[in-house]
């Protein structure tokens, strides 16, 4: 899993001092999802023009994210179980609360000086938050079913694509409108996997715990 992670940090930096040109920006994002949750996060980003006129653009930078809801009902993680509906169980917590920094990528592509469209994803992080407890509904235990458990957030993140990730990772998809030479407003959807470790193994030897939620998004950028 650490071989695979420095992989893709080793691609994302061949990627973008391979192909950047001179034009460059650095930009702060706050923004805000909403829906099943409450999720707002900031970020600074360092962006890079490709091409000659630099309108698409590669960066990375770092981004912090929270949420924090209700009522959310969090499912069998691990894509060796998630293959077969049979497998899935459920960890519903009354309360969910977590916050990760992470390193994203992100890709944009400029219309004009007025209009971007972009798209970001969280690539490796660190989540803290604090235990909670909740209502484990198990598909293939009687003993386990409608039992109290316990999980604190799992960390670190990683990306490895679909379920094969592990931790809290948030991404966006979002069009961009520049009010002034340096304010823009952003709105969008932000996708992101938020996911539990119990205390203890349960049905299948599985620990972790993934909720998977859309919600729209609304944020300002401030360029440098």
């Amino acid at each position: 899993m650490k071989k695979i992670t420095a992989y893709t940090l080793a691609l994302l930096l061949v990627s973008i001092f391979s192909f950047a040109q001179d034009k460059n920006t650095t930009i702060i994002d706050a923004s805000a999802a909403f829906g099943s949750g409450f999720s707002p996060s900031l970020g600074i980003t360092k962006k890079w023009g490709i091409g000659s006129k630099g309108r698409f653009k590669i960066g990375t930078g770092v981004r912090l994210t929270n949420f924090s809801g209700s009522n959310i009902d969090f499912i069998t993680a691990p894509a060796d179980l998630t293959i077969d509906e049979a497998n899935l169980d459920t960890l519903r917590l009354g309360s969910a609360a977590v916050t990760y920094v992470a390193i994203p990528i992100h890709l944009e592509y400029s219309f004009n000086e007025k209009f971007d469209i972009g798209f970001n994803i969280d690539v490796v992080g660190l989540t803290f938050g604090g235990e909670q407890s909740g209502t484990f509904a198990a598909s293939q235990s009687a003993s386990l079913n409608n039992s109290t458990q316990v999980g604190s957030p799992t960390s670190p993140n990683i990306l490895l694509v679909g379920d094969n990730d592990r931790g809290s990772l948030n991404s966006e998809l979002y069009a961009r409108y520049w009010a002034t030479e340096k304010l823009g407003i952003r709105a969008g959807l932000s996708f992101q996997f938020i996911e539990y470790t119990t205390n203890r193994p349960l049905t299948f030897d599985n620990d972790r715990f993934r909720a998977k939620l859309m919600q729209p998004m609304i944020g300002i950028s401030y360029k440098f």
